[in-house]
C-alpha cells in the first residue's frame, strides 16, 4: 500500500450504510464541514447560504443570495468559479480552490470544494475561511524574509572581518584557551615564524616561543584568564628575535579562546627611535601633557605645561603634585580619578589650573591610567579654555542654564547657592511664560500664577522685567 492511499479512504458503500440522507442532517453535516456554505445553482446562482455562528462573518454576505456566484468574487477567482461550475457539469472529481470575497476592508480568501446534490442538478459549495492561515503565512514569510537578511548581515560582516584578519599587518592568533592549540594564524603571524600558510593550525602555542619562555608564556594566559593583563616581551623561536605579545578571552560556540596579538614589527632601535619621535611630538603639542607617576607627582611634563602654569622650568615641576594646579582641591582631581577607576579614561572634565603665581585659567583635561615599570602611572591632556569663552558673541540677556549646566556649578559654588540661582532661574522662566501668554496683562498673569498682583509686582522688580508705572511701584 503507498501513503497517497493510506492518506486517503472513501466510504465503501455509502448507499448501505447511509441510506436516503434526511437533507437536515446533510445541511448539518455541510454546515459542520466548512465555515460558509453555498447552495448554487448549476449556473452559480446563490439560492441559499450558512455562516458558522462562531466566525466573524464576511461583509456583506447577507445580500449574496440571488446573486451569481462569480459576481461575489474578485476578476482573478471568476475564472476559478467558471471552472469548479464545468467540472461539476462534467463529472470531474472536485478540488478545493481558493476563491476571494471583496469588501470594504480588504479581500477575504475562501477556500471551496463542490459536491452535487443528488439529482436536482444543484451544487453545495463548501467554505472554509483562511484568513488566519493567511496571516500565519504571511508573518512565517515576514520571519523567513528577517532570518534570511539577518544571515545576509552575518555573512557580510564574516567577510569583513575575515578580511580584516587576513590583511592585517600584525600577526594575530586565535588559540583555544583549553587545549592552547592554535585555531586559526593570519598571514602575517605565518611570515613572523617563517611557516607555510596552515602551518601553525592545530600546533601548541608555545612553538612560537624560544624553549626558554615557554613557562612564562603559559603563565601569562593564565593570569589572561583572571583578569585583563598588559603585554608581555617574548622570544620567539628560532632566535627571530622579541616581540610583544597580548592576548585577550573571548567565547564563540560555548568554547572560550584566546586572541594573541604579536607585535613584531620594529627592532629595539626602532623602537627607540619611535620612543624619540613620540617625545618630540608631544614637546611640540599647544596642548600641555603632564605625566604623573602613581602618587600624582609630576614625572615629565612639556613646554605648554610649564607656560600654562607660569612655572621656570621643568624641572621645578617635577616631583610637585599635579593637585597643586589642576581643579578645585579636593573636588576635581578625585572626581577625574573616579571616571579613570569607573570607565578607564577621563574626558573633557571642565575644571580651572592654578598657575605659580596664584591666577587662575579654566580648562578641560582628559586623563588615562597606564602601568608603568614602577606600578600605575597617569597622563593628563589640558586644554585652556578661557579664550573660546571670551571669543563668544556677547548676548543682550541671560541665556537659561541646562540641567547639565547646572550640576557643571557644583564644587564651583555652594549647593545653597546652585539652588537659589536655579530657583531663581525657574522663577523668572514662569513669569516671562505668564506675561506671553496674557500679552503683558499683569493681573492675568498673576491670577494664572497663583500670586498676589502686588507679589508679581515685586517679583517683576527683583528679576528686571518690565517697566513698572508709579501705581504699581
Amino acid at each position: 500500500m503507498n501513503i497517497a492511499s493510506a492518506l486517503s479512504v472513501p466510504l465503501r458503500a455509502p448507499s448501505a450504510t447511509l441510506g436516503p440522507l434526511d437533507p437536515v442532517a446533510a445541511a448539518r453535516l455541510a454546515e459542520a464541514a466548512g465555515d460558509l456554505v453555498l447552495i448554487l445553482e448549476a449556473d452559480g446562482t446563490i439560492i441559499d447560504l450558512s455562516l458558522s455562528a462562531h466566525e466573524t462573518g464576511i461583509e456583506g454576505s447577507s445580500d449574496w443570495i440571488g446573486q451569481n456566484w462569480a459576481e461575489i468574487a474578485t476578476i482573478e477567482s471568476r475564472a476559478k468559479i467558471e471552472d469548479m461550475l464545468a467540472g461539476m457539469a462534467s463529472g470531474a472529481p472536485p478540488r478545493w480552490r481558493q476563491i476571494n470575497h471583496p469588501t470594504a476592508t480588504g479581500d477575504v480568501p475562501v477556500r471551496y470544494w463542490t459536491v452535487a446534490s443528488g439529482n436536482s442538478g444543484r451544487i453545495i459549495a463548501v467554505g472554509r475561511d483562511v484568513r488566519a492561515s493567511a496571516v500565519l503565512q504571511q508573518r512565517l514569510m515576514q520571519v523567513q524574509q528577517s532570518l534570511e537578511r539577518d544571515y545576509l548581515r552575518l555573512r557580510q560582516a564574516e567577510s569583513r572581518y575575515r578580511m580584516l584578519f587576513e590583511r592585517a599587518a600584525e600577526a594575530i592568533l586565535v588559540v583555544d584557551a583549553d587545549s592552547r592549540r592554535i585555531r586559526e594564524a593570519n598571514p602575517a603571524a605565518n611570515r613572523m615564524l617563517g611557516v607555510s600558510d596552515g602551518g601553525l593550525v592545530n600546533r601548541p602555542l608555545s612553538v612560537i616561543s624560544d624553549p626558554h619562555g615557554h613557562e612564562s608564556l603559559l603563565t601569562y594566559l593564565g593570569a589572561v584568564s583572571a583578569a585583563d593583563q598588559p603585554p608581555m616581551a617574548l622570544a620567539l623561536a628560532g632566535g627571530r628575535g622579541s616581540v610583544l605579545l597580548s592576548a585577550s578571552l573571548f567565547r564563540q560556540d560555548q568554547a572560550t579562546y584566546y586572541l594573541v596579538r604579536v607585535d613584531g614589527g620594529s627592532s629595539d632601535v626602532r623602537d627607540r627611535q619611535g620612543d624619540v619621535q613620540i617625545l618630540d611630538m608631544l614637546s611640540r603639542m599647544p596642548d600641555a601633557f603632564v605625566l604623573t607617576d602613581a602618587d600624582l607627582n609630576i614625572v615629565a611634563a612639556n613646554p605648554a605645561f610649564i607656560d600654562l602654569t607660569h612655572m621656570a622650568s621643568v624641572e621645578r615641576a617635577r616631583g610637585t603634585a599635579i593637585g597643586s594646579y589642576i581643579g578645585r582641591v579636593g573636588i576635581d582631581l578625585d572626581l577625574i580619578l573616579a571616571q579613570i577607576r569607573d570607565h578607564g579614561s577621563a574626558r573633557n572634565v571642565a575644571t580651572i589650573i592654578r598657575s605659580a603665581d596664584g591666577m587662575q585659567e579654566e580648562v578641560e583635561v582628559s586623563a588615562v591610567s597606564a602601568p608603568g615599570e614602577d606600578g600605575e602611572c597617569y597622563g593628563f591632556s589640558i586644554r585652556a579654555i578661557a579664550r573660546r569663552t571670551r571669543d563668544l558673541p556677547p548676548v543682550e540677556r541671560d541665556l537659561p542654564r541646562s540641567v547639565e549646566q547646572l550640576t557643571d556649578l557644583v564644587g564651583r559654588m555652594s549647593l545653597k547657592e546652585i539652588v537659589r540661582e536655579s530657583t531663581d532661574l525657574i522663577e523668572r522662566l514662569c513669569i516671562e511664560a505668564a506675561l506671553a501668554y496674557t500679552a503683558d496683562n499683569r493681573a492675568s498673569a498673576a491670577e494664572i500664577l497663583g500670586v498676589s498682583r502686588q507679589s508679581l509686582y515685586s517679583k517683576l522688580h527683583r528679576h528686571g522685567l518690565g517697566n513698572l508705572g508709579a501705581e504699581e511701584e
